[in-house]
């Protein structure tokens, strides 16, 4: 059965996307069978992908949580031979007032995704910067959430309310829900704070926080705009090493278990 790993924070710009992309890629480069699935009305993992929103919009996430289409018919196949994709679009805005008034709304996508999580080693599901819905909705269908963390205070700051959702998540509606693990990201070594911030987080959280850490990149940062992620746009960056440093160090939990 396929692990599905929510990746999530409410704060923007932590590289939740970057991570989603990256890891996924990573994981089916060491030959698991992958899918993405981009929960962001944003489609930011969309675009990353190489796939357009629009041209793409009859067959997304959103149609797939309102029972418009069947999830089968909104799998897409990336560059990478074991990589899968349901992309996003902006209507995703609107699937949480359409959600609204229904029964058992937290777990839509946790039924819709029933019939094809054996097809997967892993499912990524990339949320949205928001504790809204369908963040709700990812961490219901999770087994585990990953949690990036941009070294900067600021986004310390932010993690307790991200923490107080999964907590009422597991105790309300998913109990088997575990936290995956804090992965720093856009950590910059000549930068004394981004240092402490580390040092603070492993501190506080222990063997939760990974030990690979994700380095600030120009190439990460560019891979995005040409739809690739960054083992297809430079398979010696810095990037390329950290994301697959991080796919082993998931693969090695896992395996333990």
């Amino acid at each position: 059965m396929g692990k599905v790993i929510a990746i999530a924070n409410q704060k923007g710009g932590v590289g939740k996307t970057t991570t989603a992309i990256n890891l996924a890629a990573s994981l089916a480069v060491l030959e698991k069978k992958v899918l993405i699935i981009d929960a962001d009305p944003q489609a930011n993992t969309t675009s990353g992908l190489n796939f357009s929103p629009d041209n793409d919009q009859k067959r997304t996430i959103y149609e797939v949580l309102i029972g418009e289409i069947d999830i089968h018919d909104a799998l897409v196949q990336t560059e990478i031979p074991d990589l899968q994709m349901i992309p996003s679009h902006i209507n995703l805005v609107g699937a949480e007032i359409e959600m609204t008034d229904e029964e058992n709304r937290e777990s839509f996508l946790k039924e819709r995704l029933a019939p094809i999580k054996d097809d997967y080693d892993y499912i990524i599901i990339d949320c949205s910067p928001s504790l809204g819905l369908i963040t709700i909705n990812a961490l219901t269908a999770a087994d585990s959430v990953m949690i990036p963390v941009q070294p900067e205070f600021f986004a310390l700051e932010g993690l307790g309310k991200l923490l107080q959702t999964i907590r009422l998540v597991q105790h309300k509606i998913n109990p088997g829900l575990d936290i995956e693990g804090f992965v720093v990201t856009m950590f910059d070594g000549r930068t004394k704070v981004h240092a402490q911030v580390v040092g603070e987080l492993r501190e506080h959280f222990k063997d939760m926080v990974f030990k690979t850490i994700i380095q600030r990149s120009i190439r990460l940062s560019e891979a995005p705009s040409h739809g690739k992620p960054i083992i297809l746009y430079d398979v010696v960056s810095n990037g390329t090493s950290n994301y697959m440093n991080l796919a082993k160090e998931v693969l090695d939990k896992n395996e333990k278990i």
